[in-house]
């Protein structure tokens, strides 16, 4: 079992800026993939960002351009750094662990983003 510990969110005004943290209570190098998604109101879970041990980042096309995703290996931490929030970036945003066992995928509590417009 793996626990996925998240802080970060809050309620920003839209055009403005929040980060979010995960870290894990294993060693993040263990980590095959690591990844942010988020559930808004009424709404299915998405993707929103991804970055894997080997690779480079990926991204929702919603969010391009405007949130980067990444890993601190010495911090054992992982962030996604969201600037230019919009309004439908409202949602509960989940940091998600996937390791290289099968079914070894958990998922933090969840952390709340809210953008006022």
């Amino acid at each position: 079992q793996v626990q996925l510990v998240e802080s970060g969110g809050g309620l920003v005004q839209a055009g403005g800026s929040l980060r979010l943290s995960c870290t894990p209570s294993v060693s993040i190098f263990t980590a095959k993939v690591m990844g942010w998604y988020r559930q808004g109101p009424g709404m299915q879970r998405e993707l929103v960002a991804t970055i894997a041990d080997f690779g480079g980042p990926t991204y929702a096309n919603s969010v391009r351009d405007r949130f980067t995703i990444s890993r601190d290996n010495a911090n054992n931490t992982m962030y996604l750094q969201m600037n230019r929030l919009k309004p439908e970036d409202t949602a509960v945003y989940y940091c998600n662990f996937e390791g290289y066992l099968k079914g070894h995928n958990f998922w933090g509590q969840g952390t709340q983003v809210t953008v006022s417009s």
